[in-house]
């Protein structure tokens, strides 16, 4: 079959296989996005800088993604989305284990910002990649499958690098992200079908979806959602020891309870999304997060945190699933360049609330970030309200 047959006929049937290896690939990009966080404690004793300064790890690899997948996306438009993801895995591992070997705070940033040019290749790619495959009627629901793979992560991948970290040191952690990443390239490799390419976008297009209002808000949504979770989210493991006083394992078993509700409301709105519509599933998901935040200031003790965290890892990682529905269903024409600018705005966040939060902790210590997550949630909430609105307005 030709590439153009393929690509024709790809739509007409589920991919199945490809769901779950894509599912896998995304995993493994939260497992290296989430290194840094779970292993903060050691990165900093390790290479003698201060928590912040280490916490500025994760802006610069969410710097990179931010700013790296909407410019990647008209680069790559023209590859076979096989070889393109399983090369981004395989340049993710690559770059992990050089992570992993690196001497010093200094040596390590600008490998690690080289290392998260996978994420910003694999995470908008595999979207694209699984809408082309998927049929219309199954779209919204595959794209949040591949994406509960992120839920994966926060239950298994953020805990288990936070006890390698505290047990075996960071670079560790960083080696395991490595081996896992050439294991998904593999698999990707062999079962992602040739021919995918979905259609590159013209100048025209991205200039289309840069003057809607109403596509340039719902990816803002992402960004100030991201910001605000980000804000607390980066600092979980120092929080945990130097607040709550919790030992590596308490901290652990923190970090896994956060990740199965993530699991949980990922897995959930992957079943109802078609049902209740991707708009106000997005906007209940933000509210969610919302919630945890109000009830992070008169939490106390582990328990306290422990139920602090229900809502927000329900609306977690299911708010980027949501989103990427939302605007593939917004405007399906210009869904390339709508899913890259949306993980854009996913890593902005990443890194506008990592910035934020790491200066909040420097000048003004672990009781404020809350109160600067909420600000960023509430402006999210409304702006999520007022797309909703407009898009309703616009309807038929």
């Amino acid at each position: 079959m030709t590439v153009a047959g393929a690509a024709a006929a790809a739509p007409k049937r589920r991919p199945e296989h490809a769901r779950w290896a894509l599912m896998f690939g995304n995993f493994v990009i939260g497992c290296g996005m989430m290194v840094v966080p779970g292993t903060l404690n050691d990165i900093a004793r390790s290479l003698q800088v201060s928590v912040s300064l280490a916490g500025q790890l994760i802006a610069i690899g969410a710097a990179t993604v931010c700013f790296g997948a909407p410019m990647l996306a008209g680069w790559v438009a023209g590859f076979d989305r096989r070889r393109l993801l399983a090369l981004s895995l395989a340049g993710y591992a690559a770059g992990h284990a050089l992570c992993a070997a690196m001497p010093s705070y200094a040596a390590l940033w600008p490998i690690r910002a080289a290392t998260m040019l996978g994420a910003a290749v694999f995470t908008p790619q595999a979207a694209a990649a699984i809408g082309f495959m998927s049929p219309p009627e199954h779209r919204g629901r595959d794209i949040t499958f591949i994406f509960v793979g992120w839920s994966f992560a926060s239950v298994f991948g953020l805990p288990l690098s936070a006890w390698i970290g505290e047990s075996f040191g960071w670079r560790f952690a960083f080696a395991a992200v490595a081996g896992l990443a050439m294991l998904s390239a593999l698999w990707v490799f062999a079962v992602v079908p040739n021919g995918v390419m979905p259609a590159g976008l013209t100048l025209a297009g991205w200039r289309q979806a840069f003057s809607s209002p109403l596509l340039m808000a719902i990816v803002t949504v992402t960004f100030l959602a991201g910001a605000g979770q980000f804000t607390i989210f980066s600092y979980f493991t120092p929080y945990y020891r130097d607040v709550l006083h919790a030992s590596a394992t308490e901290s652990s078993l923190l970090l896994m309870w956060f990740g199965v509700f993530g699991l949980i409301g990922n897995v959930a709105l992957s079943r109802l999304i078609d049902r209740i519509g991707a708009a106000r599933a997005a906007t209940g998901v933000v509210a969610l997060m919302a919630i945890s935040f109000l009830a992070w200031s008169f939490a106390s003790g582990i328990v306290g945190i422990a139920l602090a965290l229900v809502p927000w890892g329900l609306g977690c990682f299911s708010a980027q699933s949501a989103q990427q529905a939302r605007l593939s269903a917004a405007a399906p024409a210009l869904a390339p360049a709508l899913l890259a600018l949306n993980t854009s705005a996913i890593y902005f966040g990443q890194a506008a609330g990592a910035s934020s939060g790491g200066w909040l902790i420097a000048h003004r210590g672990y009781g404020v970030l809350s109160e600067a997550g909420l600000v960023w949630i509430v402006v999210a909430i409304a702006l999520s309200v007022w797309a909703t609105r407009v898009a309703r307005r616009r309807r038929p």
